[in-house]
């Protein structure tokens, strides 16, 4: 487990990476995370997903999670519903949601995903 510090990183310094579970350039960057600054309590991330991208439907137990579009427009399911989110939507995902995201527009989608805690343990 790396150090636990205060940091300021810039977002060139951490690498595009696709988790498991993500398909068709859906990229992201994990700039604070247990590998990246040691933290216990959250998972931040910014993600970059190309025109058909998506994370696959899935469900956390105990984690809450914060996505914050940025830019571009796609499709948001949470439970039983999809609805199109744009640039500046903000999405609270509570325990227990099933979701996915996938970007349906023109452009690339871009979104920041804060989860906390950092597992689902």
């Amino acid at each position: 487990m790396t150090e636990r510090k205060s940091v300021i990183r810039n977002i060139a310094e951490e690498p595009w990476q696709q988790y498991p579970g993500h398909f068709g350039s859906a990229l992201s960057k994990a700039l604070v995370a247990p590998e990246t600054t040691g933290s216990q309590l959250m998972d931040y991330r910014i993600s970059t997903y190309q025109p058909m991208a998506y994370v696959e439907r899935h469900v956390h137990e105990v984690q809450e999670q914060v996505y914050h579009i940025l830019d571009g427009e796609g499709l948001m399911e949470i439970g039983d519903e999809t609805r199109v989110v744009r640039k500046n939507d903000v999405i609270f995902i509570a325990p227990g949601t099933w979701h996915s995201i996938q970007n349906s527009g023109l452009g690339d989608l871009t979104f920041i995903v804060v989860t906390t805690p950092v597992t689902d343990g």
